[in-house]
């Protein structure tokens, strides 16, 4: 069972489990960030079982202590499941206006975050890059495929990687010094995903991290960009990404323009001839 996550050993034993180990398994299951938060003291008034059943209860899930347990929950807890930042009592969300509320803090807090030096830095970067990459895996994929379609109004080699079929290999072999890697790191974040990082650092492209609030800050990128993805709901809100990628696309397209911008010009032109409004 020690290959097992976490939340993948909870699940595991859960049908095997005595009526209060049981009750303690799914609130466990449910909202795992007791455990990361609580004492076993505390997790075990919160499930309404003893102390010793909650001993029972990690020794069952494979661990010897329940600060083992407690140290893989925390670890999980900062690139896992959206079930991580729930809690029990928590109230459920009745209307759209809790979302709203919520998806404007995380704007916000995810703007205020960052400096404009930043974001022209990074805008003037990408301008004088060779070859600009947009790399994301699974919910972060469609965020990158955004940030490349903006892009290709201002730039004249902007790739989104992966593709189908393709492998991360072929890519990183073909990343030069000259190049600017937009690389995105949003939950769930992909096993591999520091490993890419390395060899990426390694061919000496300058690289822009966007990740979550839950990533510590990497100093070894040129740019790292950390964006709240807190939500009412059980899934992360994206709209502080969305709004991260609007500003760099826009400042970018500006200071196209503003040196020259033959890319916008012709993109226009085709834009009149195509008909396309």
């Amino acid at each position: 069972m020690t290959h097992r996550s976490f939340l993948a050993r909870v699940r595991h034993i859960l049908p095997e489990l005595h009526p209060a180990e049981r009750r303690l398994g799914e609130l466990v299951r449910n909202f795992p960030g007791e455990l990361a938060s609580y004492s076993a003291s505390e997790l075990a008034a919160l499930a309404g079982v003893s102390n010793a059943t909650v001993s029972r209860f990690v020794k069952r899930l494979g661990y010897q202590s329940y600060e083992d347990a407690r140290r893989d929950a925390r670890e999980e807890s900062s690139s896992g499941s959206r079930l991580y930042l729930q809690h029990a009592g928590d109230e459920k969300s009745t209307g759209q206006s809790a979302f709203l509320e919520t998806d404007i803090r995380n704007i916000r807090e995810t703007i205020d975050d960052i400096g404009t030096e930043e974001i022209e830095g990074l805008a003037h970067a990408i301008l004088a890059a060779r070859r600009v990459w947009c790399i994301g895996f699974r919910a972060s994929g469609g965020l990158a495929n955004y940030l490349h379609w903006q892009l290709l109004q201002a730039v004249d080699d902007a790739v989104c990687v992966p593709g189908g079929g393709q492998t991360m290999g072929e890519h990183v072999a073909r990343m030069k010094p000259e190049d600017v890697i937009i690389l995105f790191g949003l939950r769930r974040r992909v096993a591999t995903l520091q490993d890419l990082m390395r060899a990426i650092q390694g061919t000496g492209a300058n690289i822009a991290y966007v990740t979550d609030e839950g990533v510590p800050r990497n100093k070894e990128v040129g740019w790292h960009f950390r964006c709240a993805t807190r939500s009412s709901g059980p899934l992360f809100s994206h709209v502080g990404v969305m709004a991260l990628l609007n500003i760099i696309a826009n400042r970018t397209i500006e200071f196209a323009a503003e040196s020259g911008g033959q890319r916008l010009k012709e993109i226009e032109t085709y834009n009149d001839l195509l008909r396309e409004l």
